[in-house]
C-alpha cells in the first residue's frame, strides 16, 4: 500500500502499473493477486491507510478543541509550505497531495477510488468548518456561513497547492497563510500565534 500511494503521488495513477507496484514494494505479482482484486481496490486500501494512520491523527493533533480556533488553522497550514518545499529538494518537483491529486485524475473513471477520495476530503473539510464555526463564536473572525466559508477555503488552499505542482514552484504556496487570513477576515484580537504565522510566512 506504502509503495502504491508514493507510486500514484509521485507519477499518476494512471501511469502507475500492477508490475511498477510490486517492483517498488519488492513482492511478486502473485502476491499482489492474493490480497486485491485489481490497482483501484489496492489504490482504495492505500488511502484509506494514509487517513487512518497518517492523516486522522495528524489533524486530530492540530485541530484539538483544547487548541484556539484560528491556532489550529494556522497550525494546518505552517507545514504546507515546508512540506511541498522538501519534496521539492528530494523529488525535483512539487508533489502537492496526493488524495487531491488521484482524485482529480480518477475519481470520474472509477466509482471506488472516487467515492474514497470523497469520504475523505468530507472528513477532513469537518475540522476547518469545526474551526471556522469556534473562532465566529469566539469573536476572532466575521459572522459568516461556516459551511460555505469552509468550502472557500479549502478551494483556496487545494488551488494553491495545485497550482505549485503545475508550475512546480513551491515558492507559489508560500504565502498561503496570509490568503487563508485574509479570506477569513480575521478580527485584530486573533490569536498570537497567527499574527507570527503571516509575519514568518512574508519574511
Amino acid at each position: 500500500m506504502t509503495a502504491t500511494l508514493n507510486l500514484m503521488w509521485e507519477e499518476s495513477y494512471g501511469a502507475v502499473t500492477i508490475d511498477d507496484i510490486c517492483q517498488r514494494a519488492g513482492v511478486k505479482k502473485g502476491s499482489f493477486y492474493y490480497f486485491f482484486d485489481s490497482k483501484a481496490d489496492l489504490a482504495v486500501a492505500a488511502l484509506n491507510r494514509l487517513w487512518e494512520e497518517s492523516w486522522k491523527p495528524h489533524l486530530d493533533a492540530v485541530f484539538s478543541p483544547s487548541v484556539e480556533p484560528m491556532d489550529r488553522i494556522t497550525g494546518y497550514l505552517e507545514s504546507v509550505y515546508e512540506r511541498q518545499a522538501e519534496f521539492k529538494e528530494k523529488f525535483g518537483k512539487v508533489l502537492g497531495c496526493p488524495v487531491c491529486s488521484v482524485g482529480s485524475e480518477i475519481s470520474t473513471q472509477d466509482e471506488k477510488v472516487g467515492a474514497k477520495v470523497r469520504e475523505i476530503c468530507a472528513q477532513k473539510r469537518r475540522y476547518f468548518e469545526t474551526a471556522i464555526r469556534d473562532a465566529v463564536a469566539q469573536g476572532a473572525i466575521e459572522a459568516c456561513d461556516p459551511a460555505e466559508k469552509t468550502a472557500s477555503l479549502i478551494a483556496l488552499i487545494e488551488g494553491i497547492i495545485c497550482q505549485g505542482r503545475i508550475m512546480n514552484d513551491p515558492e507559489i504556496i508560500k504565502h498561503l497563510p496570509v490568503m487563508v487570513l485574509d479570506l477569513l477576515r480575521v478580527k485584530a484580537q486573533a490569536s498570537s500565534a497567527s499574527s507570527v504565522l503571516v509575519l514568518n510566512s512574508v519574511l
